[in-house]
This record gives structure tokens, sequence and C-alpha cells, in this order.
């Protein structure tokens, strides 16, 4: 290991606003909103304020899901909120999340509108409210919302901490990587163990459990998160691999993955979206092709 830092904390902390680092001019040790900025809206019962990230991918791909079903009033609007211009911090987003972090939703459909906030709690919102991928038995509903929340406690250490400091952090600090490639290898174990007996994470039904656990480990083994599978041995979790390309193959995946988009191919990005037109038949060909 590396001779360790000199660093000692100070008495008390001030915040540094040009401490480097990818996301080092938006992040900020305050709340609230810095400028006026209202949201758009559209015409269908369901608003979305988003990104493609992971968290934003859990909410797309199931309403995209909740569509395939032929639940006709999870139609939506959904809008980029571009985190790296800090949008997530206008008046507007923050009366829909005070906490200023994607994705957020408004259902219309209610008088007066509901709030939704945090991208499990809006799983959870959505399959109550739709009747699905959440099961009825009480010991499957547990066990279901188990792994829900068992990645809303587990994807901070994969994505704030080792693909921070695998990846956006200016300076490589081994400690962290360590520390946190460790947790991450555990994390993996942990479903791959799980998946060992089972199509799916919580057995023969698809579930907001794999809805949610899917754009982050799911795309980690994948190697399209933090472009680590091979720092990780992904290859090796071989059963979170079977049941990543597996649900990779879903075309309402497929359309998920491309709402809100802003980077990559441009024919997998879809900045905004307001009908399953808007997709194009040309860009969802290429995409199930890919995933064949």
């Amino acid at each position: 290991m590396e001779t360790p830092s000199t660093y000692t904390p100070p008495k008390v902390w001030q915040w540094d606003a040009e401490n480097g680092g990818t996301w080092a001019k938006i992040n900020r040790p305050i709340a609230g909103p810095t400028h006026d900025q209202d949201l758009p809206v559209g015409q269908h019962p369901l608003q979305l304020y988003s990104l493609a990230t992971p968290n934003g991918q859990k909410v797309t791909i199931m309403l995209e899901e909740l569509l395939a079903l032929g639940k006709s009033e999870a139609e939506y609007d959904a809008y980029p909120i571009k985190i790296n211009q800090g949008d997530q911090f206008g008046s507007g987003f923050v009366a829909v999340n005070p906490n200023s972090k994607i994705p957020a939703l408004v259902d219309q459909s209610t008088t007066p509108p509901t709030r939704v906030f945090e991208s499990g709690s809006i799983l959870l919102y959505l399959a109550e409210k739709f009747g699905a991928f959440l099961p009825t038995e009480p010991a499957q509903r547990a066990e279901c919302l188990s792994w829900l929340f068992w990645q809303v406690g587990s994807a901070p250490y994969l994505g704030g901490g080792f693909g921070h400091f695998y990846s956006y952090a200016p300076t490589k600090i081994e400690y962290c990587i360590d520390r946190f490639t460790m947790e991450t290898k555990r994390q993996l174990d942990v479903l791959d163990r799980q998946l060992a007996d089972r199509p799916y994470i919580c057995g023969a039904a698809y579930t907001i459990a794999d809805i949610a656990i899917w754009p982050w480990y799911g795309a980690l083994v994948l190697n399209h998160l933090y472009n680590a599978a091979e720092f990780l041995n992904a290859q090796s979790y071989t059963q979170v691999v079977r049941w990543a390309e597996a649900i990779a193959t879903r075309p309402a995946v497929q359309r998920g993955r491309m709402v809100n988009r802003t980077w990559g191919p441009p024919e997998e990005q879809l900045h905004e979206r307001h009908a399953a037109s808007d997709f194009g038949t040309q860009t969802q060909d290429k995409l199930e092709a890919t995933a064949e």
C-alpha cells in the first residue's frame, strides 16, 4: 500500500468549492434552491424529472414495463434534469424533491397532485398504484421489499464509494479504492448466491427488486458502469451475469435506459419522452438487435 497521507482533519471543516473532481462545482453542503426555475408540465398523468443515471433508469424502466403490461394510465412525460448544470437546485425541482436529487415524480391524477421522490419510493408507489411487479402474498412481498431496500442501502457504497473513488475522484487514493472495491465485490457475491437457484432476485417472478438492482449491479457486470468490469473480475459472478444479460433483452428495459440519456451514441439517447413513438422504430430495432 502507498505511504499514508499526512493530512490531518481541521477542527472545524470548511467548504472548498473548488476542490476538484467531476462533480465539485455542483456539490454543496447546504440545501434549498439556488435559482428560480419552473418545471415543464406535459399532458400525461405522470410527470418525471430525471436523468439516465442508474437511479433514474430504475423509474423509466418501471414505467416502460408498466406500459408494456397495458397499463395505459402509466403514460408519462419525462424531462431531463441536467445535474452537471445544477438543474436540481432550481426552485421548481426543489419543490418536488427538497433533497435535490433525481429522480422526482409528480402524479397529476390525484387531487392535489402527489410528489414522490427517492427512486425506491417511486418504484414502490408505482407498484402499489398499478398493482404490478410487487407480490401480494405477505411473505413474498416482504422478501421483495427486503431486496428493494437492500439496493437502496447498498448502492451508495457502489456509486458514491467505489464509483466516485475509482472513476471520478481527482486523486486515486488506494485506501479508498481498496475499501469500496472490497464492499462492492461482497455485494456482488451476495447477489450471486441469491441468484444461484432462481431466475430473478425474489424467485420466479420479475419484480421491482430486479428493476431497482439491475441498473446498478447489472450494468456493472455488463461493463456499462464505470468501465470497471475487468477490474472487479465481474465475469466470475456467473449468476449475476446470467441475470443481467437476461434482463438486458427486455424491450422495456432497453427503452427505459434511453429516456433522459444525454450522452453516449445518439441512437441510445432520448432526451425527453412524451409518447411511445418518441423512440422511433429504427432506434428500437437497433437496440433489440444489439441485445440479441
